[in-house]
C-alpha cells in the first residue's frame, strides 16, 4: 500500500494518502511533546481502532479508515483533547463517556474513589454523596467498587444539566446504581433529612491567575465552570460544600477534597475552625498535598 507522500507545506496540513504510524505521529509533534505525542498516538490506535503494538509493528495502521483517521488528526491537531477526539477516558480501569462541557477525569482523582472505599469498606448501609459529579467517575466508581451490601445509596450533584446526562449514562452503561440529581454546589439544601457517611468533591479549585500556566487543550475545550474560581476567593466551593457537611454528614462522617496544593493550608484552617472533628493533607504521586480527608 502507498505510504504517505510528503509534501512542502506546514507541519499541521493533514495528510491525503494511507498513513502508517509513524505519518499520524509526525504532525501531532507540532502539538505535543514527543512522548506525549507517541501516547497520544498510540491511545488512539488501541482505543478507538484496537490495535496492539504488535499490530503497529507489523503495519496494521495502514488498514484503518483513512477518512477517519485525517478526522481524528486534524481534531488533534486544533489542541483538542484525545478523551474528547475518542469520547471516552479511563477512570479507576473503567472507561466513561466524556465530552465537551464536562470535566474529563484525571488519574489524581481516583485516590478519592480508592480512599472512600478504604474508608466505608467495614460498614454497613453507606450513604455517600458526590458533589460536582461531571462524568460521573467518582460515584459510579465508589458505587462499583464498594460492595453491595455495604451500600444503602450513592447519589451525585451536577448543576450542568449536560454532566447530568453524561453521567446518568455512565452509571447505566457501566451498571452502576447511582442515582444523579441537579444541585448547585454553592447552594446546597439549606436543611434535610438526608445524612451521609462520605461526602466526596473534585470542586473546581483553580484560580483565573493560574490559566497563563495551562495548556491549551484545557483552557479551549472543557468547561470553565468546572475548572476555575475567583483569585479573591479560592476556596469558594470548599467553603460551601464544607458547610452543608457540618449538619449533613453522620457521626464520624467523612468529607473528602482534592485540593488544589497552593491552598492546602487554608483549606486545612477552613476546617479546623468550623468545628470538623479532625482535618488530615494528603500527597498525590508528584508529592503535592492535592486531597484533604475531614472528619465531622
Amino acid at each position: 500500500m502507498a505510504r504517505m507522500v510528503r509534501q512542502s507545506c506546514p507541519s499541521h496540513s493533514i495528510p491525503v494518502l494511507p498513513m502508517t504510524f509513524q505519518d499520524f505521529l509526525h504532525p501531532l509533534l507540532a502539538v505535543y511533546d514527543s512522548g506525549e505525542a507517541r501516547a497520544v498516538a498510540r491511545l488512539v490506535m488501541e482505543s478507538r481502532y484496537g490495535l496492539s503494538l504488535t499490530d503497529i509493528a507489523c503495519g496494521e495502521v495502514e488498514r484503518c479508515d483513512e477518512r477517519d483517521l485525517e478526522s481524528v488528526l486534524a481534531r488533534l491537531l486544533q489542541s483538542e483533547p484525545v478523551q474528547y477526539v475518542l469520547g471516552e477516558a479511563a477512570f479507576c480501569g473503567r472507561k466513561f463517556r466524556v465530552g465537551p462541557g464536562v470535566l474529563i477525569p484525571r488519574p489524581e482523582t481516583e485516590w478519592l474513589c480508592r480512599k472512600a472505599v478504604e474508608l466505608m469498606s467495614g460498614r454497613q448501609g453507606v450513604s455517600v454523596l458526590d458533589v460536582g459529579t461531571g462524568s460521573g467517575c467518582i460515584a459510579c466508581t465508589i458505587a462499583l467498587d464498594l460492595a453491595p451490601s455495604n451500600i444503602k445509596e450513592v447519589v451525585a450533584w451536577d448543576i450542568s444539566d449536560r454532566a447530568i446526562a453524561l453521567a446518568r449514562e455512565n452509571a447505566s452503561a457501566l451498571g452502576a446504581c447511582v442515582t444523579v440529581e441537579k444541585a448547585d454546589a454553592l447552594r446546597p439544601p439549606a436543611c434535610s433529612c438526608r445524612r451521609w457517611d462520605v461526602i466526596v468533591s473534585n470542586p473546581p479549585y483553580i484560580c483565573q491567575c493560574e490559566r497563563e500556566a495551562m495548556h491549551d487543550n484545557v483552557l479551549r475545550y472543557e468547561p470553565a465552570s468546572a475548572l476555575f474560581v475567583p483569585d479573591a476567593d479560592p476556596l469558594l466551593f470548599y467553603r460551601a460544600i464544607a458547610r452543608y457537611a457540618l449538619y449533613a454528614l453522620k457521626s464520624s462522617g467523612v468529607l473528602l477534597f482534592e485540593v488544589n496544593p497552593t491552598y492546602a493550608d487554608g483549606i486545612l484552617a477552613m476546617a479546623v475552625a468550623m468545628g470538623f472533628s479532625s482535618v488530615t493533607l494528603a500527597d498525590d504521586y508528584f508529592g503535592k498535598r492535592r486531597y484533604a480527608v475531614i472528619t465531622a
